[in-house]
């Protein structure tokens, strides 16, 4: 018996935005209302969480506080792609300043440098190194100013699943039972290109669970997060405060509004069986993008489409309302080509089964969700550290990563990824 039951509803009026989007910033405030009537009406849960199957996890989009090493600042209030570009570009501009000249060459690199591909990874830092500055060799005023430019970048519920993740790695530091994973808690930042209002550059950033690509352009008024590894350890902890954090519950929830909101027999074609743990298209690996397999989305309806389409936010989404709005608007013109497919367990219970795994993959977007059933060492007594609390997943568009500037290569010192649905059929999932 599912604890939860989501619904999806049409939300029609969210994309009334995409269409009025011609002249930037001309209706910012129209732009969040709707946007976030995609994201949060469109897939809308009817009943409260259950706080046994939950343990009373507090929404990601609650979260101000992870630890006591993030600073928890709220976000920029940008609405349109013009006002991010500026406000990260400026506050990266002003972290710059508080470097060195040897720290400065250490952040930056040319726009185009092959590093911008081979050096960010979901293995370990001490297995691939990552590009730019360390942020445990930064002072408390450089560590500030760099969490600054993801606040300028990201919007308010995409920096706290960042800084949630952030959080969750410096727990387990500090508490886990395998004392040698010295490599947790480590974050780097680096920029691509000199930060700009008008010229296209990167700023990427990331370590163990976190690896975000994040493109700007002032010149087309574009930003892309092509390709980003979002991940999660342990599900669910309590940070510095006492606070409890669960930095996935936003992305669970829709990802099982969606898969409740499909009837038995498309539940069939989705259905690939048991959860596999390991990414087809791993971070820092090249990719095929393999399609095909599971439920098509012309096979859906339109409140379907919605739902799909606010799970594919949590990742294409995660700046500003206008830049999100026309991220999904690529995405949707080609959402009938798009496939969707899932394994493991059929309801967001973490008491019941080892976790799910789900692709979603077409030609404006593959995104990949991973349960790994290992912990890898990092046990904490009385956390959920494997299966459900351990996540990997990764964001990639199969025209654009990295805005066409580079294409992935390998990161050094590891193999690409293995495992996930190759074709396996339709089967129906356990009643």
């Amino acid at each position: 018996m599912r604890p939860t039951v989501h619904s999806c509803h049409a939300a029609h009026s969210s994309f009334i935005y995409r269409a009025t989007v011609g002249n930037r910033g001309r209706t910012a405030l129209a732009s969040l209302v709707l946007v976030g009537g995609l994201v949060l009406g469109g897939c809308a849960n009817d009943t409260a969480k259950s706080s046994d199957t939950r343990s009373n996890t507090t929404a990601s989009s609650e979260m101000t506080n992870a630890s006591d090493a993030i600073d928890s600042t709220t976000s920029a209030d940008s609405t349109t792609t013009v006002e991010t570009i500026a406000a990260t570009a400026d506050a990266a501009e002003a972290f710059l300043q508080t470097l060195s000249e040897e720290q400065r060459e250490q952040v930056t690199y040319s726009y185009d440098d092959e590093t911008k591909s081979t050096s960010w990874s979901n293995f370990p830092v001490t297995i691939v190194d990552r590009a730019g500055l360390n942020l445990t060799d930064l002072s408390e005023e450089q560590h500030t100013a760099a969490l600054t430019v993801l606040e300028g970048l990201l919007s308010d519920e995409a920096y706290a699943t960042v800084t949630g993740i952030m959080g969750g790695d410096e727990f387990l530091r500090e508490n886990a039972s395998d004392t040698e994973q010295i490599a947790l808690g480590q974050y780097y930042i680096a920029f691509f290109g000199d930060p700009s209002h008008t010229s296209a550059w990167e700023v990427q950033f990331g370590g163990h669970h976190l690896g975000i690509n994040a493109t700007l352009s002032g010149a087309e008024d574009t930003i892309t997060f092509a390709p980003t590894h979002l991940g999660a350890q342990p599900a669910v902890y309590a940070d510095a405060g006492g606070n409890e954090v669960q930095p996935f519950d936003g992305i669970y929830t829709a990802a099982f509004a969606f898969y409740d909101s499909l009837t038995e027999e498309q539940r069939s074609q989705l259905y690939q069986g048991e959860a596999v743990e390991d990414l087809v298209c791993a971070p820092g690996s090249t990719c095929d993008f393999p399609t095909g397999t599971g439920i098509a989305g012309s096979d859906l309806n339109d409140e379907q489409k919605q739902c799909l389409l606010a799970l594919i936010s949590k990742w294409a989404g995660m700046s500003d309302a206008e830049t999100t709005a026309e991220t999904l608007d690529k995405i949707e013109s080609s959402l009938d080509e798009t496939y969707v497919n899932w394994s493991g367990a059929t309801a967001y219970d973490m008491t019941q089964g080892s976790g799910i795994y789900f692709q979603i993959s077409g030609p404006d977007v593959y995104i990949e969700f991973a349960n790994q059933q290992s912990s890898t060492g990092t046990d904490v007594a009385g956390y959920v550290t494997a299966g459900w609390g351990h996540i990997h997943t990764i964001y990639r568009d199969p025209t654009n990563d990295y805005a066409g500037s580079v294409e992935q290569q390998a990161a050094a010192q590891m193999g690409g990824g293995t495992g996930g649905p190759a074709g396996r059929g339709g089967m129906a999932p356990p009643s």
